[in-house]
């Protein structure tokens, strides 16, 4: 069974920095054969939302305007393992943060992902 696993959250005060990992397990699960990975993230009571996404080789990224300059999105297909470098958090960045994995193309949609991790909270204090 594939399974995307996240860690890597927790509790930052506003200001502060967290780097999420999202790991591949599972019999021959491979990142790289991933054409998109992503993040979204769901605060309580709202929808979840696209967050960053990068494509195969690295060489194109993309992000939310909301996290625009403060996150960092990057792979390490040696690893087989994505991360969300998170800086100058925000109370409104306070939310479980989702991996996901898309055979298509890079996308913000989050119908267009196939695989999905459990999810890690991220608690940002004021």
């Amino acid at each position: 069974q594939v399974q995307l696993v996240e860690s890597g959250g927790g509790l930052v005060q506003a200001g502060g920095s967290l780097r999420l990992s999202c790991a591949a397990s599972g019999r021959t699960f491979n990142i790289y054969a991933m054409n998109a990975m992503a993040w979204f993230r769901q605060a309580p009571g709202k929808e979840r939302e696209f967050v960053a996404a990068i494509s195969r080789t690295g060489g194109s990224t993309y992000y939310a305007d909301s996290v625009k300059g403060r996150f960092t999105i990057s792979r390490d297909n040696a690893k087989n393992t994505v991360y969300l470098q998170m800086s100058s958090l925000k109370p409104d960045d306070t939310a479980v943060y989702y991996c996901a994995g898309s055979g298509r193309e890079i996308s913000a949609l989050d119908t267009t992902f196939q695989f999905w991790g459990q999810g890690t909270q991220v608690s940002v204090s004021s």
